[in-house]
């Protein structure tokens, strides 16, 4: 039933707005894809900071009555999948601490590749950790710093830290944005009523009906304060490296990140994709929902007919009770069924973003057999996914990854296809306006190329083997 890439997490926040803890709350509401386990906001009145957090969707977690209790015109918030760390309420954000700094909070989309050695050495020197979240590292560092600003403190922190970060920091009279040096998860910047805000995609602030003005630059630190907007550039300059993956799955198709239009993008990945890999079929027919752009490209480059020949039920909960044995014959028709009037006696081409381990590509292509389908053939708008991402993605370990170990033709085979095709490297990079002579885009989940290196005991604790 699951066999995707996880979303890594949505940050959110806003400075100096009547109404923040709403706000908030709605450009929540619009990050809901970037993560479905927990959620929370924290405030801050110039007083003192106030919280509340909870496991589960957004529109769960905050009430009319919690959201009263988040006072102050400062906010952020954060909607979280784990990526580093177990699901639970003691990790979920915005981090909370009272330090030698005052009280401080913290958003974090990303992941340290080497939290685990700073953490153990911390423990060493006898620092208590409430959480098992590698964001929490980053607090640790800035309550030990002896600089006297909270942003040099934050500064000196991250100086320490590697791997993907886009951070939103709340004090009781700041808020501070960072993104790492090579600018791996997305991050914008706006303004809503004369109120600076930020978010991890565009579509929070169409939400809110704020005005996008760009994205906080890799290496970038905004600091929000009574003094105004200030921005610094505390990192040195390092090569971009975007996550990719954010344009062909991850981000809504109605933001627009790292400079470009998601659906565009995914349109054009498709298109591509028809281009290179063409089938002899009747009927294009996309996975939903990320699949719809792609197939769309796909079908009209292709001049075939474009069908929505499989409906999802997008109301299916974080958890499903499994019946008795005698109607266990489910499958993924808890979030797929096929609509055989359409597919009955048809060649059909299916367009999926991506395959991971295959078993729920190979229970689709049944489902479209069943349903009638005298032919199907498989289409992934990106190519093989061989190695995990280690940068605030919710991966499989290498070992599970199906193209790291199977040729396109064994993957065919296991999913029982007619045939398979993906879009090339240079095809991928094209489509969301990239080139393999200048790149500005992470791709090393296809390539096992990453731009960041790592501790070996990091990946000890994750059972993969050390990427050379």
């Amino acid at each position: 039933m699951d066999d995707k890439f996880h979303e890594e997490c949505g940050i959110f926040g806003v400075y100096k707005h009547a109404d923040a803890a709403r706000i908030t709350y709605l450009g929540l509401y619009a990050l809901q894809h970037r993560g479905q386990e927990s959620a929370g906001i924290v405030s801050s009145d110039r007083h003192e900071l106030h919280a509340c957090k909870g496991m589960g969707h957004v529109a769960d977690i905050f009430t009319e009555a919690n959201l009263e209790g988040l006072k102050g015109d400062v906010a952020i918030g954060h909607t979280r999948y784990s990526t580093a760390g177990e699901s639970s309420l003691k990790n979920a954000q915005p981090i909370q601490v009272v330090c030698s700094k005052g009280n401080l909070a913290l958003c974090h989309n990303g992941n340290l590749v080497n939290a685990h050695e700073i953490r153990s050495q911390l423990e060493a020197d006898g620092s208590i950790f409430q959480s098992t979240s590698d964001s929490e590292v980053i607090l640790h560092l800035i309550a030990r710093s002896h600089k006297p600003a909270i942003e040099e403190a934050i500064q000196e922190a991250l100086l320490q830290v590697t791997g993907a970060y886009s951070l939103i920091f709340l004090t009781q009279e700041k808020m501070v944005v960072v993104r790492d040096p090579r600018g791996f998860r997305p991050l914008c910047f706006g303004w809503l009523d004369g109120s600076p805000v930020v978010g991890s995609e565009t579509c929070a602030f169409d939400l809110i009906d704020a005005d996008f003005e760009r994205e906080v630059e890799p290496g970038e630190m905004l600091i929000f304060s009574e003094n105004g907007v200030e921005s610094r550039k505390v990192f040195a300059p390092a090569r971009p490296s975007f996550c990719i993956f954010e344009h062909v799955y991850f981000s809504r198709p109605d933001s627009r990140i790292f400079g470009r239009s998601v659906y565009q993008s995914r349109y054009l990945l498709g298109k591509y994709l028809a281009q290179e890999q063409p089938a002899d079929a009747d009927i294009v027919v996309p996975i939903p929902d990320s699949g719809v752009a792609a197939a769309i490209g796909f079908a009209r480059e292709s001049g075939l007919q474009f069908e929505f020949g499989l409906i999802r039920n997008h109301y299916v909960g974080r958890t499903f009770i499994e019946p008795k044995q005698s109607i266990r014959h489910f499958g993924v028709r808890i979030k797929l069924n096929t609509v055989e009037d359409l597919l009955r006696g048809k060649r059909v081409i299916l367009v999926d973003d991506s395959i991971v381990r295959g078993t729920t590509s190979r229970k689709i292509v049944k489902m479209v057999r069943a349903a009638g389908a005298t032919e199907v053939h498989m289409r992934i708008s990106c190519p093989p996914t061989i190695s995990p991402c280690y940068y605030g993605v919710d991966t499989p370990n290498k070992r599970e990854l199906i193209a790291a170990s199977h040729s396109v033709e064994e993957t065919c085979k296991y999913i029982e296809a007619d045939s398979l095709g993906y879009l090339s490297h240079e095809g991928m990079l094209r489509a969301c306006g990239d080139s393999e002579e200048q790149p500005h885009f992470c791709t090393a989940c296809y390539t096992g190329k990453y731009p960041v290196e790592f501790p070996e005991s990091a990946l000890v604790q994750i059972g993969d083997p050390v990427p050379r």
